[in-house]
């Protein structure tokens, strides 16, 4: 599953340098995750990073990008290089 952030984005700048993927960049209105990079972390921490230090909480999964574990860690291997 991929994550996404919502219109509650309050642009705090703290997710973005957080992400170990850089998946998160700033939209037209607020920041945004771009489900193609975003492995919920997988591969380099057990908790997604963004959600841990979202002051507002949001940062949920992306409904229209559900993914299993093995399909993050597929994906953390395909950014590496190493598929």
């Amino acid at each position: 599953m991929a994550l996404m952030i919502t219109d509650d984005c309050i642009n705090c700048d703290v997710c973005e340098p957080e992400c170990p993927n850089q998946a998160i960049a700033m939209g037209e209105e607020h920041y945004e995750i771009d489900p193609d990079k975003c492995t919920e972390c997988v591969g380099h921490f057990d908790q997604p990073q963004c959600v841990q230090v979202c002051p507002v909480d949001c940062i949920p999964v992306n409904p229209q990008r559900m993914e299993d574990p093995q399909q993050l860690l597929d994906k953390f291997r395909r950014l590496l290089g190493q598929a």
